[in-house]
């Protein structure tokens, strides 16, 4: 049984930071990816930023980059996103994600379990 559990989101001024946390658990491959996804109030979800367990390797979209870093605790079976200089359009829900290590790493379909969610919500 694989689970994924959000913390961290909340409300925030624009500019302001935010940092969400990601433990997982009962994933036993030692190659794997775990991704950030977001989606708004009528919006498709989309790729935010992923990182590969094993080799550390980063994946960013063009929206976030500069502001936003992913990191991994390996010892907590723990992903973080540090999120900085927020604006209004980063607001929605945020669902950490795990899968194998193929495809896009930013494309939700190549991902097979899903946490349930942490809303965050950047104000101007």
């Amino acid at each position: 049984q694989v689970q994924l559990v959000e913390s961290g989101g909340g409300s925030v001024q624009a500019g302001g930071s935010l940092r969400l946390s990601c433990a997982a658990s009962g994933y036993t491959y030692s190659r794997y990816l775990m991704g950030w996804f977001r989606q708004a109030p009528g919006k498709d979800r989309e790729g935010v930023a992923a990182i590969s367990t094993s080799s550390g390797r980063t994946y960013y979209s063009d929206s976030v980059k500069g502001r936003f870093t992913i990191s991994q605790d390996n010892a907590k079976n723990t992903v973080y996103l540090q999120m900085t200089s927020l604006k209004p359009e980063d607001s929605g829900t945020y669902y950490c994600a795990i899968g194998p290590p193929i495809g896009d790493p930013l494309m939700t379909t190549d991902y097979s379990y899903w946490g349930q969610g942490t809303q965050v919500t950047v104000s101007s």
